[in-house]
């Protein structure tokens, strides 16, 4: 019988090794917790992977998807070895982290192909859960490309590219303004009924909790005193 023997010395085999334990795990709890994966296929490398002007070339996401802001900056710090691209993206705490991360895989990915589609898959994997959890966000796994992400996030990040938020406070004027229609309406229509119609009075009731709750969730967000909402990073939301 043969007996084949690895040298666990060698750092690029301990890096594979942490690599594809990282992936197992990945699998595991997807199945054990039937969520979808997080180790999502990488897309096409930037041309210039040193430009640096991101505002231009975020391709319009949320944090935790492979075509976001997060994945974008790491799939250009892979390519140029220059891990300072994605550290703005997570808090000083953790650099270390993601920093050994960088390093495992760029060791990793020099190996062959597949290899390096594994690298850059826990890469893209550690450095969004990192992330998340300096936002105080869960991790709930990479998402794909090309998400209908809604009206307001691609919005928001065009407007950076353009230099002008009017589109996007129309946008939300307009939502805002139907919401606010739509719920005092409710609760107005309903605000007067015989005392002892108890069924009409929770009929009130259920329409005038979520119109006094929605008006106090935007002015707490319209003053920045809403959860998520803090000049430092690490407490925003995506």
């Amino acid at each position: 019988m043969m007996h084949l023997r690895i040298d666990f010395r060698q750092p690029r085999l301990l890096a594979a090794f942490a690599i594809i334990a990282v992936v197992l795990a990945d699998r595991l709890s997807a199945w054990f917790f039937g969520v979808e994966s997080s180790l999502i296929g990488a897309g096409a490398n930037s041309a210039n992977p040193l430009d640096v002007g991101l505002l231009a070339v975020w391709a319009i996401g949320h944090c935790d998807g492979m075509d976001g802001p997060v994945v974008t900056l790491a799939k250009k710090a892979l390519d140029s070895g220059n891990v300072n691209l994605v550290l703005p993206w997570v808090q000083e705490k953790d650099e270390a982290e993601i920093k050994r991360a960088f390093e495992h895989a760029m060791a990793v990915r020099k190996l062959d192909s597949k290899a390096k589609d594994l690298a850059d898959r826990f890469f893209f994997e550690t450095l969004v859960r990192v992330h998340r959890a300096g936002e105080g966000a869960p991790f709930t796994g990479i998402k794909p490309a090309g998400r209908d992400l809604g009206l307001a996030v691609p919005a928001a990040d065009k407007a950076l590219v353009d230099g002008s938020i009017d589109n996007v406070v129309t946008l939300l004027s307009d939502a805002v303004r139907e919401g606010l229609h739509h719920r005092f309406h409710a609760a107005f229509e309903r605000r007067k009924f015989d005392a002892n119609d108890v069924k009409a009075g929770r009929e009130y009731v259920e329409a005038y909790v979520p119109y006094v709750h929605y008006v106090e969730q935007l002015w707490d967000n319209a003053k920045g005193t809403a959860h998520g909402d803090a000049p430092a990073h690490g407490t925003h939301h995506h």
